[in-house]
C-alpha cells in the first residue's frame, strides 16, 4: 500500500478507532478515489487536507471502505441448509441439556438483512414447534450509518426478493415500495458497532462472553489480507461455542492453520463446524 493510502487510513484510524490498514490496498485506492470528484480534490494527498478540514467526510470514506450490499436469504440455498438441518439440530441438543437458548452473531452485519433473516428462521422454528426459546442475535458493523438503517428495518424490493411470500405476508407491511418488517423481528436482534479486527477483545461486547451457537462472517474476509484473516479467523473460533457453526461467503474458507479446527459440513454451502 502506498504512502499516500498509508496516512490517510491512520488518519482515519486516529479520528474514529477503525483500522483499515488490513484491507487489500487496490480495493482501498479504488473505493478512496470515489470520494475524489465529489470532495473536488485531484489526488490522495489533497484529499487527506480535505478530511482535516471537513471531519463530517470521514463518515463517507467509513461507508465507501465499507462493502453494505446485502438483501434478505442471501444465498439461499444457505438458508434452507440453516433452516431444515442445523437449527433443528442445535435446538433439539439444548433443548436435551436443558438449555432453551440460542446465540447468533452477524459480524459485518451491514443494514441488518442477514440477522433478520435468522432472526426470521427462528420464529418460524418456534412457531411450528411451539417451542419457548430464550434468542440473542448480536449483529454488529463498523459502519454506524448502516447499522441506523438496519435498526430503522425498511427495506426496498431488492432486499426482499428471495423472501418466500408466505414469510413475507407475516413479517412485513409494505409501504408503497418500501417493506417495514415487523417489531417482533426487529426486537430479536441487538445492533453495535464493532470492528472485528479489535485487538481488546474477541467477541463484541454486548454479547459478553461468545460461546455463539451460529457466526456469521460473510464476504468479509476477502476484502481483507491473509494475515489479518488469520487474526480474525482466531477470533471467530474462540468465540463460537464448542460444536458452533461458522458460516462463511462463497468465495471464503478457513485460513490454513483452521482447517483442521474447522469441519465442513455440506458440499453445498460453506458452512463449518467447530471442532
Amino acid at each position: 500500500m502506498n504512502s499516500d493510502l498509508k496516512r490517510v487510513l491512520n488518519y482515519l484510524n486516529k479520528e474514529r478507532g477503525f483500522d483499515f490498514s488490513g484491507y487489500r490496498p487496490s480495493m482501498v485506492e479504488r473505493r478512496m478515489g470515489q470520494r475524489l470528484p465529489p470532495t473536488k480534490c485531484t489526488d490522495i494527498p489533497e484529499y487527506l487536507e480535505y478530511l482535516k478540514q471537513h471531519p463530517h467526510e470521514l463518515d463517507n470514506l467509513v461507508d465507501v471502505l465499507t462493502i453494505n450490499v446485502s438483501r434478505f436469504f442471501r444465498n439461499t440455498l444457505a438458508f434452507d441448509y440453516i433452516a431444515d438441518k442445523i437449527l433443528p439440530a442445535i435446538v433439539s441438543d439444548k433443548l436435551s441439556g436443558q438449555d432453551p437458548s440460542l446465540r447468533i452473531w452477524s459480524a459485518g452485519c451491514a443494514t441488518g438483512e442477514e440477522p433478520y433473516s435468522m432472526a426470521i428462521l427462528i420464529q418460524e422454528l418456534q412457531r411450528k414447534e411451539k417451542l419457548k426459546l430464550s434468542v440473542n442475535i448480536f449483529a454488529t458493523d463498523i459502519d454506524e450509518r448502516a447499522l441506523k438503517r438496519a435498526k430503522k428495518a425498511i427495506y426496498p424490493y431488492a432486499s426482499i426478493k428471495n423472501i418466500k411470500y408466505r414469510l413475507l405476508k407475516r413479517y412485513f407491511e409494505g409501504q408503497g415500495k418500501r417493506f417495514q418488517l415487523s417489531q417482533k423481528i426487529q426486537k430479536m436482534v441487538a445492533f453495535s458497532p464493532y470492528d472485528i479486527l479489535d485487538k481488546r477483545s474477541y467477541a463484541p461486547p454486548e454479547s459478553v462472553f461468545g460461546e455463539f451457537d451460529v457466526t456469521f462472517c460473510k464476504n468479509v474476509l476477502i476484502y481483507f489480507s491473509q494475515e489479518n484473516q488469520g487474526i480474525m479467523f482466531e477470533k471467530l473460533h474462540r468465540a463460537l461455542a464448542r460444536g458452533g457453526y461458522l458460516v462463511l461467503g462463497r468465495a471464503e474458507i478457513p485460513t490454513e492453520k483452521y482447517r483442521n479446527r474447522f469441519r465442513k459440513v455440506s458440499e453445498c454451502c460453506h458452512i463449518y463446524q467447530k471442532r
